[in-house]
This record gives C-alpha cells, structure tokens and sequence, in this order.
C-alpha cells in the first residue's frame, strides 16, 4: 500500500507509540523557564569526564540508560537505535551507545538530527523492520564551540542574531502499537539554500526551510495550522521564529498563536545573555523530551506539530565563503488516531 500522501509527506499505517522519553541537560538550561521539566540536570559541564567531547558521550548515554529505564527495560531489547549530534563524524552519540549491543545508525542532520532520527525510526516501526526503536540526540556548547567557532578561552564576542549551543540530550523509545501519542504524519524535509552567508545567523538560514516543510504538510494532509494545539520549530530562535512567521503572513497565513520555537522556549533571552535564543541538536531532542511530552502526559494538548530545524554547515564551507543551507523534518504527533475520538 502506498504511504506517500500529497508532494512529500507520508501517512503512517501501523502507526508507532512514543512509549519512554528522557532528557538530561546542563547547569545553564535547568536554569531557564522550563528547568522543571527536564529529568536531570547536571551542575558538572564535563559529566565527571576530562573532556567536553567525552562530555557529551556521557550525556547521552545517561540520557538513553534513563529513556530505557522510564520503561523497565535493557537496552537489548531495542531493535535499533538511531542517534546524532554535531561533532565530526558523530563520535558523541557512536562513543556514547558503543557498547549497547543494538544495531545502530549514526545521523547527521545538524539541528534537525532529533527530527530526523524520529522520522526514520518511525519509518521502520511501520514498515514492519523492527518492533521497538529508540532514537537519541545530543549537542554541548563547549564541545560546539571548538568545533563550529573559537575555544572558550578566546573570549569571542558574539552578534545580536547569534544562538547559544544547547548543552543537552534527549531519547524516546518508539514501539509499534501501543496507546499513544501515535506519530501519525511524517513530512520529511528538502534542502533550501537562502543565500545565507553568515555563521552567526542561523535562523534566518533555516527559517525558510522551516517554511517550506510546513507547508508542504498543510497541503499534503489537507489540515491547517489550526488543527494542532502547538505547532514547534526548532530551533530557529527569536530571529529565525520571527522569519517564518513573516514568511507565511505574505501567504495570507496566520501559524496562531500556539506557534513556538524550541530556541525560544529553553532560556530566558533576557536574563540568560543568550542572544537570539537556544541552538544544537540537543536543544529540540531536549524540549520535546521534556516540555512537549510531559504536556502530553499531563493532558495539555492532544495534537502537536513538532517540526526540527538545522543549519547544514561545517567551519570548513562558511570559511570558504560558502552559504548556508537548511533542511526541516516535521512530524504529526497525536494523542489518539485520527477518526477514533479525542
């Protein structure tokens, strides 16, 4: 039977539960307005290692071991695990989940990385390859900074429209059946070059990827942006939030006042000097991990559109004056399956 539905976007059958998530973040996002959400927070910025990038490998580690924990079960009995993170090649997530035993797929797709791991491990629930999945993401500021710009110790200076690497982790267990939330839609995202050229502004590269995405899935299931109680980017920040706002407005189309971003919502931009808000792959794995789950949970909100944002650079393309292009995955997750009441 053919899943597709519309230009892009694929309607899951045998539609995957989210059935254990975990979050494990830094000082500084404990810190923010959502701080009580998250399941632990650690005060130790290098996790009891002696780097930032170990660092990073024992966040998510522990964040995945808690993840299977909430369920009362040993990593075993997962069929696959899906996971990234921003470092090269993906040694955070490979060195964290080495010695699990469960047959792995290392991912890279910048900020977007918890978005698409979801979509592909929600992909192989329903396309019968495996009956339980887990998928995990993970970035750490200090860890990113070396990476992607200077050492702390330089003492950069950062721009209005810069975004603060999220250091943070988050991991569901998806399975199939079981009795929600279901992810009933994927709309798996296209590449958009905007011209972007400048490191420092992010959002404005990948809000029209956002942009793209969203509407691909209003179109292809025929919903509006109305339909969902919460529709999430992320993590596109203030600048990038604001953007594809704007973006839809000149379509005659209003995102509603339930539009938010993961950057947005995991520090207080004011008091917390993080100028245009959260970034990183762990910023969204973090927020939807805690925030937006718990909201589940807790009976918040019965349909949300969680729609992941990345940046898909590296130091060497912005140092050769190379632009910016950005992707977007976004899923429908609901309470209860469409058509068998709310």
């Amino acid at each position: 039977m053919m899943k597709k539905t519309g230009r892009q976007t694929l309607r899951l059958q045998d539609t995957p539960s989210i059935v254990s998530f975990a979050s494990v973040v830094g000082q500084k996002e404990g810190e923010g307005p959502i701080g009580h959400c998250f399941d632990k927070i650690c005060l130790d910025a290098y996790f009891g290692e002696k780097s930032w990038e170990k660092a990073e490998s024992s966040m998510l580690k522990e964040c995945f071991e808690l993840c299977c924990d909430k369920l009362g079960i040993p990593p075993a009995e997962l069929d696959m695990i899906f996971s990234g993170d921003l470092l090269n090649q993906c040694v955070g997530s490979a060195f964290a989940l080495k010695n699990t035993g469960v047959p792995h797929f290392g991912l890279y797709g910048a900020c977007s990385t918890m978005g698409e791991s979801m979509t592909l491990a929600a992909m192989a629930l329903d396309g019968g390859f495996a009956d339980r999945v887990c998928a995990a993401t993970s970035s750490h500021f200090c860890s990113s900074e070396r990476q992607y710009r200077f050492p702390l110790e330089y003492g950069g200076q950062r721009t209005p429209t810069a975004q603060w690497t999220v250091t943070g982790s988050g991991a569901v267990i998806l399975q199939r059946g079981g009795t929600g939330p279901y992810i009933t839609y994927l709309t798996p995202g296209r590449i958009v070059d905007a011209g972007i050229t400048d490191a420092n502004n992010m959002g404005s590269a990948m809000a029209p990827a956002a942009y793209e995405t969203l509407k691909a899935h209003f179109a292809d299931t025929g919903r509006d942006p109305d339909y969902y109680d919460m529709i999430v980017t992320g993590d596109l920040g203030a600048v990038g939030h604001d953007t594809l706002e704007e973006l839809f407005r000149r379509d005659g189309v209003k995102l509603g006042k339930f539009y938010t971003d993961c950057g947005v919502l995991i520090f207080d931009r004011d008091r917390q000097d993080v100028h245009a808000g959260g970034s990183g792959c762990g910023c969204s794995a973090a927020v939807f991990c805690s925030l937006i789950m718990r909201g589940f949970s807790e009976g918040k909100w019965s349909r949300i559109l969680f729609a992941p944002t990345g940046a898909l650079m590296s130091p060497t393309s912005t140092q050769q004056g190379a632009s910016i292009p950005g992707i977007c995955h976004a899923l429908a997750i609901e309470k209860n399956l469409p058509g068998r009441g709310e």
